[in-house]
């Protein structure tokens, strides 16, 4: 995914009201930036940190600079959760992801469930349709290069309830997976935040249990574009750092 217009760098001031951000630029205008994470951001929102925004010329938007990306340490992180979907769907369709190869059909936010859409459904001739699900995973609390990768950074009582209809799908006779998406390339393993919400990584133990699949995939970052680079081993039985 190709940043369309070329990203303005910023120093972060704060994070606040869960969508807003107030940025000095490089130049020294303080702006309001859009904040498309819904998250914590437990560990990706540092007073201070280097920030990259992109801009809008949409005269109906109210703020103009949408957060897409934070330094930590020597790594860029991306932070906007609009994107996932998309890099895993483009991931998909050039074959990154070889497990999700071989469809012939891709559709994107497909009503299924309990009043709920689909990230990602696959179809094909002669195998069962795959609904895949995909997770944003932006924090790691392990300093270390090559620490693990964790999600959720808050309490999701919906990402417990994807789960749950994803086994509804196994037990109807189709295909369900769950993609957890890593936006920074610093990770060397990917866990569940057990700490944070035991419920989810219940949730995600018995869904695994009755056939559900989880894979994790990292990411490329930079000021130009995002990109799924290949896998992340799961590591779902660690303890947190």
């Amino acid at each position: 995914m190709d940043f369309p217009t070329p990203l303005i760098r910023g120093t972060l001031v704060r994070r606040y009201q869960r969508f807003m951000a107030d940025v000095v630029l490089d130049d020294g205008t303080p702006v309001t930036a859009h904040c498309a994470n819904s998250g914590s951001m437990l560990t990706v929102k540092p007073p201070g940190a280097e920030v990259w925004l992109s801009r809008s010329d949409n005269p109906k938007r109210k703020l103009k600079y949408t957060w897409e990306l934070v330094r930590i340490g020597d790594h860029l992180v991306g932070v906007n959760t609009n994107h996932p979907n998309a890099l895993v769907a483009d991931a998909i369709t050039d074959g990154t992801i070889p497990e999700l190869a071989g469809y012939d059909r891709l559709r994107r936010e497909v009503k299924y469930g309990r009043n709920s859409r689909i990230d990602v459904l696959l179809e094909g001739r002669d195998r069962p349709t795959c609904y895949v699900e995909v997770k944003n995973v932006h924090m790691k609390r392990d300093p270390a290069e090559g620490g693990a990768a964790e999600f959720p950074d808050a309490v999701t009582a919906r990402g417990a309830k994807h789960l749950d209809e994803l086994v509804d799908m196994v037990a109807s006779g189709y295909r369900a997976v769950m993609v957890f998406l890593v936006q920074r390339g610093d990770c060397g393993r990917f866990r569940i935040a057990g700490d944070i919400d035991p419920a989810y990584l219940e949730a995600l133990d018995r869904a695994l249990s009755l056939g559900v699949e989880a894979l994790c995939v990292s990411c490329t970052v930079t000021p130009e574009r995002i990109s799924v680079a290949g896998p992340l081993p799961l590591d779902l039985d660690s303890p947190p750092p």
